[in-house]
């Protein structure tokens, strides 16, 4: 269905632009994540066990799956079995998946967390530029995915070490209820291939600045901000990401066709913005075309994130086809929570 534009108001065309929904303020429970460790990976031992005694996560919430480590890529038929292992021991609470471990980070056609929180389904994959399926969980209402969509979002504690890893996760505890003056920061670059979220920017700004500082910039390189909690960008590579101070609870990410693939070298791994000090980002893990629906909207994330919800929550809800892009990050920060 078209919508004629001259029919709206300006608040209307404003919210159909961004995707916004009315505010839903929600910081998820410890009984509400469960953590899932890979037994044929010793670091994600190492990882799981950090991550549950920072976050106080109930132990009966710790899944084990069995599967090959150090692998890209899994088959269908290899998820399939995973995925049953994983059903059959979360329990009724649990709303949320981290998965601890690096690789693999791509079942098939589909990214993990996709795979993971919607059980794999060829919709969600694409042959060439086409659309995939929308994810029910995109900008919605719920703060229980799981009761009322049958969906679990997932999303990576994955990183360039173990050590990096728990940086992340220290960054994601360190950033709960903070309230941060901090600002977003919306680069529009030269690359025109990848400059498709550009057009969102300004009515973000307008929305958006008096909740926080929104900055708008013209241009490839960002550095030297030490206040950065929003940094959306559009590059196959992107440079001095190390020269900024990214805010416990950042979140970071650049549109480009394989960012996804974790330990790629094609173009920049979603991990460097980890590295630099980002808590979170994404990247697609397979091919997707230019398709701003398979990125997230930074209207909806950073709306969504001011209003108090867990990272996992915002982040997610920004993506509209998320089936080939991977979630990076520890899910439960909540910089802009009330305690």
């Amino acid at each position: 269905m078209q919508v004629s534009m001259h029919l709206l108001k300006p608040l209307a065309v404003l919210i159909l632009l961004l995707g916004f929904a009315s505010s839903v303020t929600a910081k998820i429970t410890v009984q509400q994540i469960a953590i899932v460790i890979n037994t044929q990976d010793a670091d994600s031992r190492l990882v799981a066990n950090y991550y549950q005694k920072k976050r106080g996560i109930p132990k009966e919430n710790l899944i084990e799956v069995s599967m090959p480590a150090g692998k890209n890529s899994i088959s269908e038929k290899k998820f399939d079995e995973i995925y049953q292992q994983i059903k059959k021991q979360t329990p009724g609470t649990v709303q949320y998946y981290a998965l601890a471990w690096s690789k693999p980070f791509k079942v098939a056609c589909m990214s993990m967390t996709s795979a993971v929180a919607f059980g794999f389904d060829k919709a969600h994959c694409a042959k060439g530029c086409k659309p995939t399926r929308l994810s029910g969980y995109y900008n919605s209402y719920t703060e229980l995915p799981n009761d009322d969509l049958n969906i679990r979002p997932a999303m990576m504690l994955a990183g360039s070490s173990v050590a990096q890893v728990k940086a992340i996760i220290d960054r994601g505890v360190a950033s709960d209820w903070t309230q941060p003056e901090a600002t977003a920061y919306l680069m529009s670059t030269t690359d025109k291939a990848r400059n498709r979220r550009s057009w969102r920017y300004p009515v973000i700004k307008n929305i958006l600045s008096e909740r926080i500082n929104v900055e708008l910039i013209k241009g490839d390189v960002l550095k030297d901000k030490n206040d950065v909690m929003f940094y959306f960008t559009g590059l196959k590579h992107v440079k001095a990401i190390d020269s900024n101070l990214y805010l416990p609870g950042a979140i970071a990410d650049h549109l480009t066709s394989s960012g996804g693939n974790l330990f790629g070298t094609r173009q920049m791994s979603i991990l460097r913005w980890l590295d630099a000090g980002a808590t979170a980002s994404y990247g697609t893990v397979v091919e997707p075309c230019a398709f701003t629906q398979k990125f997230p909207n930074p209207g909806i994330v950073i709306e969504r994130y001011l209003d108090g919800e867990s990272l996992i929550e915002a982040y997610w809800k920004s993506v509209a086809w998320p089936g080939q892009g991977v979630f990076v990050g520890e899910p439960m920060a909540a910089p802009y929570a009330v305690n």
